[in-house]
């Protein structure tokens, strides 16, 4: 799973984002030749390498060549729909329009399609955020995390005056997500790029967990600040946990008995660590098994391909699922009748069990003529013997 972490020490612009990926990576004739695609015109695309306080970085630019209207939403989502874009990116910039649209119409107490879209309509924020959503598609990124957000502070001037900053639509925006202030009076975080972030990340904070960093890109902000004004965007994957288990289930109610015990047993071949039958009442009261089974995470495609193989099964459910599992050893004891293997459990280091092999057990028990649970006894008693069991 190819995954972004935006550390956002400078804030998050939609510039920033897609100088971001353009040093990740993203090849800029590709980003050019989709921008082609779209139907709007009169402006210029400018990229180039700037330092900022001596981190290298891409700064893009969008250049107007002429006069801009201001757009509605649904000139916006026209002008999206009609790209030719893959599907997927289609749906992100809209996605992220229409979150910018109802943050607008809050605050201007307006319906979506009224709302004019003054500086985030203009062509800019468009290749913004179309260049962003396209840039994440073509990188294999499914999934984007981001720090706490740099606001900045003091004002900013727009179309209907000084604001303050973070502007109203992106204090909207910023609803439910960390950030702070600071002491840099410029906008650091704008309504595009609180757009884009709010709308694709799953998590704001510290990097999430088995996060593993591949490569590094910086974008670039306009501004000359005290800080490096970049955006640090690291690429990386998520790690499976080895240890993180699920139970997967589905419901069964037309498969001959007989066929259970081969199917557990491949099922266990898979990597399952444990499978079970629960008998239940299906609909119009017929009787059925749940079947269940536990196992690694890193093992669900290997066990869902032999669950809907080797039963009738046409569909699978899992979730997470977390045990305690007690310190195991093993020992060999001598009975009267041979050896027995013995496992010993313990727990915050105390025995909390001490089990004969049953296989050993029965074995000893054909041989002797024993039953079964005196040989066990005898393994037991001899156990407790042990220093190993105190």
């Amino acid at each position: 799973m190819s995954v972004v972490y935006l550390d956002c020490f400078s804030g998050v612009s939609g510039n920033m984002l897609l100088g971001g990926l353009l040093d990740l990576g993203l090849p800029e004739e590709q980003l050019r030749s989709m921008l082609a695609n779209l139907p709007i015109s009169g402006y210029e695309l400018l990229t180039k390498r700037v330092e900022k306080h001596g981190i290298s970085a891409v700064y893009v630019d969008v250049k107007l060549t002429k006069r801009q209207h201001h757009r509605h939403l649904s000139d916006i989502l026209q002008i999206i729909e009609t790209s030719g874009l893959p599907k997927s990116v289609i749906e992100t910039a809209n996605a992220i329009f229409l979150r910018l649209a109802a943050a607008e119409a809050k605050v201007h107490n307006a319906t979506l399609e009224d709302v004019h879209f003054h500086e985030v309509g203009a062509v800019d924020a468009i290749v913004d955020v179309v260049g962003t959503a396209f840039g994440l598609h073509e990188l294999g990124i499914t999934s984007l995390y981001a720090s706490k957000l740099h606001a900045g502070a003091g004002f900013v001037k727009c179309d209907h005056g000084l604001m303050p900053v973070p502007a109203p639509a992106t204090a909207e925006l910023l609803q439910g997500i960390p950030w702070y202030g600071g002491d840099i009076k410029r906008e650091l975080v704008t309504p595009t790029g609180a757009a884009i972030v709010s709308t694709l990340a799953k998590g704001f904070g510290s990097m999430p967990d088995r996060f593993v960093s591949r490569r590094i890109g910086y974008g670039a902000g306009t501004w000359e600040l005290e800080i490096p004004n970049v955006l640090r965007m690291i690429y990386g994957d998520l790690q499976p946990r080895q240890d993180e288990l699920l139970i997967i289930e589905c419901n069964i109610d037309d498969m001959n008995p007989q066929d259970y015990s081969p199917a557990m047993d491949k099922l266990f071949d898979a990597g399952a660590l444990d499978v079970w039958l629960t008998p239940i009442i299906m609909k119009k009261s017929r009787p059925a098994h749940t079947l269940s089974i536990l196992a690694p995470s890193v093992a669900l495609d290997v066990v869902a391909r032999v669950a809907l193989t080797e039963t009738t099964s046409i569909g699978l459910r899992y979730f997470p699922v977390e045990r305690i599992i007690a310190d195991r050893s093993e020992l060999t004891v001598e009975t009267a009748w041979g050896r027995v293997r013995v496992k010993i459990s313990r727990h915050q280091g105390k025995v909390c069990q001490v089990t004969p092999e049953y296989e050993d057990c029965l074995r000893l028990s054909h041989s002797c003529g024993e039953p079964v649970r005196i040989v066990r006894q005898a393994a037991l008693a001899a156990a407790f013997l042990l220093p190993e069991t105190e």
